[in-house]
Order: structure tokens, then C-alpha cells, then sequence
């Protein structure tokens, strides 16, 4: 990655204020279906690969990873 990146990573199961500080930076939304959503900036890969660690060190299971720019992206890679 050359620039941050905002990504949506949603966890099984709604976050404690404890486990949720680990993610400052993020906004969490806790879903009627009982994940949490966590959305944020990320600067590089190194970056998302410590939230991942933080979630496996929370024993959180994660449900899905997706970047909210990969559309943004491929219109300016077809200009």
C-alpha cells in the first residue's frame, strides 16, 4: 500500500470497552446480529496485520476483511 487504506472488519460477537481499546483509530458499530463492525484507516500492511493480531490475541473470531477502497481504486487504475 502507498497511502492508508479504509478497511471494514467485522468480529463474531460485540466488543467490551477492555477489548475495544485496543482498535483506537477504529469506530466499532455492534450489529442486531451480535458482530461488531470495526471501520477505520489503515496505513500498511504491517498495520493490518497487527489488527489481525490483536484480534487473535483477543480470541475474537474474525468474519470478514474488506476494503472500502478497492472500487476507488480500480477507477483510477482504468483512467
Amino acid at each position: 500500500m502507498t497511502q492508508p487504506l479504509r478497511y471494514q472488519i467485522r468480529v463474531r460477537g460485540h466488543l467490551s470497552e477492555d477489548k475495544a481499546y485496543g482498535f483506537s483509530g477504529f469506530t466499532l458499530k455492534n450489529e442486531p446480529n451480535g458482530d461488531t463492525v470495526l471501520s477505520g484507516l489503515v496505513l500498511d500492511q504491517s498495520a493490518l496485520h497487527g489488527i489481525f493480531n490483536r484480534i487473535r490475541d483477543l480470541g475474537l473470531v474474525l468474519v470478514a476483511v474488506q476494503c472500502m477502497d478497492d472500487e476507488i481504486s480500480d477507477v483510477k487504475r482504468e483512467a
